[in-house]
């Protein structure tokens, strides 16, 4: 016998099938356009909380030594980005 689908699951599956829809560019602006409409709701402040509670959360998930790895990539992003646009700045 077939068990319900819980509603995370639901929500899961139709966010698969509408990144289907849309493709990965659609995905990532229908992001941009909630997240933009989540930060006007929330207004600054509750935005800036909102981040602190997902990063609180995301710590707490990879562990301390897992969070400060993701850390360290982040830092050696923002670096190849900074070389890539000195580089351009040249050209």
């Amino acid at each position: 016998m077939a068990r319900d689908m819980t509603v995370r699951e639901a929500g899961e599956k139709g966010g698969e099938i509408r990144k289907k829809q849309l493709g990965h560019e659609g995905y990532e602006e229908l992001g941009r356009k909630g997240g933009e409409a989540r930060k006007e709701e929330l207004g600054h402040e509750g935005y800036e909380e909102l981040g602190k509670m997902g990063g609180e959360a995301r710590k707490r998930e990879l562990g301390h030594e897992g969070y400060e790895e993701l850390g360290h990539k982040g830092g050696q992003r923002v670096r190849e980005l900074i070389e890539k646009g000195k580089e351009a700045e040249s050209k």
